[in-house]
């Protein structure tokens, strides 16, 4: 199977090692991975802030790119998200019923990983070893906009040698929100003390997300706190194998 890579250009710019994780994943499962070098901002940051009209060019352009891929594959539920749920929301503002029709027609090709590996690959063993305790955060965009529901946990209860812990209160945000930890700083922190208890009372060595913009949140504040807990995401886990 083809499958073109979405990297997202919050990972390309600050998380490199997970498109590479990524990549490393899927070929090990036996699929070709086309990365088109043209692919851009999906127009998240854009649309969230309230420039709605402005993400147009950017859904254009990408719906331009990979208007031949068979499945789309992104390792963030944020930005696969977007695409899902606003780009056709975006076309109806614009009354474009060329770009309306363009949107639908690619829209039910474009998957979150995890959601790829366990709805269209359907494989929950990826022969991934990962020896480690390990907690895992749903992020808010992969539970209420894709609504994966259990896949990325059952791929991590999967794994040899990880010892997969539940956190409670896991489908609290985690204060992120792109822009919003920014123009609302103090009730970003106070919900982000909140995840943290969560994570260090499971006694985990790593905490998991299929967001980087949300463990860079979280991973931040456990790095100052010096908690002894680090962050990962989980096309990192599931591409690690015994060596």
């Amino acid at each position: 199977m083809r499958v073109a890579f979405f990297i997202t250009c919050f990972n390309d710019t600050l998380f490199p090692e997970v498109g590479q994780a990524t990549v490393r994943l899927l070929e090990r499962l036996g699929h070709t991975v086309d990365f088109p070098l043209d692919q851009t901002c999906c127009g998240q940051m854009h649309f969230n802030t309230g420039y709605q009209l402005e993400i147009i060019p950017l859904m254009r352009h990408f719906v331009r790119v990979f208007d031949t891929a068979e499945y789309i594959v992104g390792p963030s539920a944020s930005c696969v998200g977007t695409i899902r749920d606003y780009y056709s929301r975006i076309a109806e503002i614009a009354d474009d019923a060329q770009l309306a029709a363009e949107v639908q027609h690619l829209t039910p090709r474009v998957f979150e990983l995890t959601e790829f590996l366990t709805e269209v690959l359907k494989v929950a063993d990826v022969g991934a070893y990962y020896p480690h305790r390990v907690t895992y955060h749903p992020t808010c965009h992969s539970l209420r906009a894709l609504h994966v529901g259990d896949h990325p946990i059952r791929l991590l209860k999967a794994v040899r040698g990880l010892d997969y812990v539940e956190l409670p209160r896991a489908a609290e945000c985690c204060g992120f929100g792109g822009t919003f930890a920014i123009k609302n700083a103090d009730t970003s922190i106070a919900m982000l003390s909140d995840k943290l208890r969560c994570v260090l009372d499971t006694h985990a060595e790593v905490c998991v997300a299929a967001d980087t913009s949300c463990l860079m949140h979280i991973g931040g504040a456990l790095s100052r706190q010096r908690a002894g807990v680090r962050t990962a995401h989980i096309a990192e886990v599931l591409a690690s194998v015994e060596e």
